[in-house]
């Protein structure tokens, strides 16, 4: 894949932002896109975390362009850290912003995904779309599942969401993972021998993104 870096204006501030065109077809020709959320701005998470960039890879595997943002505060996006919830509503922004910047890809499906505090910006980021005009990601996925812990707001789950996470996941225990899907009709991708960070499984996780996605 061939990436850019763009630094979008918004109300916040800047938005510093990769954006991952996959190489085998024109810009005017993929398929979709991809917006793919970082972990913990507090604890070195950014754009370039190696799940993160895992996913948005496997999304370019399937012809899709793959937006990976900077929360706020991170590398060259402006403002601090705002618990998840000021960073749902500037990716609420990005989403218009992309629909408006790139008409080739009004009309195509999308996807969002996160990984761990990832993963509650984009479920709550669903809900405010769903909320909204904007048209809905055909699939969420949701790595090192991190929801409950995170999000500040209810959070109803569609049925196409993709949901995996580490038996031995040593920030956000599996059990607590296992207790808060309770709540939904969704299986939880479980993978063995495995903490949070995903460590010598990167091939697994884009393995499974891929089957998901088709």
């Amino acid at each position: 894949m061939k990436t850019q870096t763009l630094q979008i204006p918004s109300p916040m501030g800047i938005i510093d932002c990769d954006i991952d065109w996959p190489l085998e077809i024109n810009q005017t020709d993929v398929t979709g896109w991809a917006l793919c959320l970082h972990p913990h701005p507090l604890h070195e998470g950014s754009k370039t975390n190696k799940v993160t960039t895992t996913l948005a890879r496997a999304c370019c595997s399937k012809g899709m362009v793959s937006f990976r943002p900077n929360f706020r505060g991170v590398g060259e996006s402006e403002g601090k850290f705002a618990d998840s919830v000021g960073e749902t509503e500037d990716m609420k922004f990005l989403v218009e912003y992309i629909l408006n910047q790139y008409p080739q890809l009004k009309d195509k499906p999308w996807v969002l995904g996160g990984f761990s505090f990832g993963s509650a910006v984009a479920a709550q980021l669903y809900q405010e779309i769903k909320d909204s005009e904007i048209e809905l990601p055909k699939s969420l996925i949701l790595l090192g599942v991190a929801v409950w812990k995170y999000a500040k707001r209810e959070i109803d789950l569609p049925k196409n969401t993709l949901l995996v996470h580490g038996y031995d996941d040593e920030i956000i225990p599996f059990d607590e993972a296992v207790d808060w899907l309770k709540n939904y009709e969704l299986p939880l991708v479980t993978i063995p021998d495995c903490g949070h960070f995903f460590h010598g499984k990167l091939i697994i996780v884009k393995n499974l993104i891929d089957d998901f996605l088709g």
